[in-house]
Parts: C-alpha cells; structure tokens; sequence
C-alpha cells in the first residue's frame, strides 16, 4: 500500500493535471522545533505527509491571517508565508489546533488518482475541518464508520490478524 494502509488522506488539490493531498493520521516521532530553525520551544508534532518530497516541510492551517495561503477546503488553508507562520507560533499566537505540519505529501499523477478510485483502492468520504486539525486518535476508524456497513466492519478489523 506504499505506506497508505489506515490513512486519512485530505486533498488540497485535485484537478485535470493531478492531485496532492496530505495523511492526516500518521504522526512522526519528531516536533517541528527539531526540524525547523527558529522554532525552538514550538512543540507542535510533524505528521507524514505522504511518500513525495519527505525532505521537505508541508503545512495546512485553519488562519486567514496568513499572507499568500491558498483555500483549499472550508475555512482550510495551504501554504502562505512562512516568517508569519513563524512569528505567529513563536509568540504564541498559532495554537496547534490551528496548523498541521508535514514532511512530504501525498501526490497523484494526472488520471492516476481516477484510476485507483475506479480499482476501488480508496474510499471517498468528508471530513471536517475540526477532524483536519483535532487529534489524530481513532480518525480512520471514524470516518470508516460513516461510510456504511460494510467500511465499519473493516474499522473494527484488527491491524494485525493474528490478534484477533
């Protein structure tokens, strides 16, 4: 599964040229003050964003106050100036409900992502904007759930089989 397997996949951005989007519910044993200078003693966790470009630092946040961000969802926002961003978190402005960081992002090729949808590789569902910025806990097994019978049943399947 490319490392997919239990992802909530949120899309930025999905048009005739491709799509990227960011997973939501794989958290990374690394804060972005370790990985950003100039934010020491910002302790907001970094999630994997997908297998493209790891090496590098993605964010979506819920602030209209955040020059050059581009709407992306309902009151979403990706990308826009990162010194704001900075300056905001550092004077304890930018709450960690208000901002998800990544490395990498998850990107999809033009047609790509039509093609997996109609393999059913995926599942379509919504996903709120509190869900995009709250905890991570249980978020797949949620959304599974509202997707009908049949998804729900794979939410209470365990992720390894030999526990069961």
């Amino acid at each position: 599964d490319g490392g997919f397997g239990r992802s909530v996949v949120y899309l930025t951005d999905h048009n005739e040229e491709g799509s990227v989007g960011f997973v939501l519910n794989k958290p990374l044993r690394v804060s972005v003050e370790s990985v950003v200078a100039g934010l020491e003693g910002v302790d907001f966790p970094v999630y994997y964003g997908g297998p493209v470009g790891r090496d590098s630092l993605y964010y979506i946040h819920r602030r209209v106050d955040i020059p050059g961000a581009v709407m992306v969802g309902d009151g979403v926002f990706h990308g826009g100036d990162f010194d704001v961003v900075t300056r905001l978190a550092r004077e304890g402005r930018l709450g960690e409900g208000d901002i998800r960081f990544f490395a990498g992002y998850s990107g999809w090729s033009a047609g790509q992502l039509e093609g997996e949808l109609r393999e059913d590789s995926w599942l379509v569902g919504e996903v709120s904007r509190d869900e995009v910025f709250g905890g991570t806990e249980g978020l797949w097994e949620r959304i599974m759930r509202r997707l009908g019978a049949r998804p729900a049943i794979w939410s209470m399947f365990p992720e390894d089989p030999r526990m069961n």
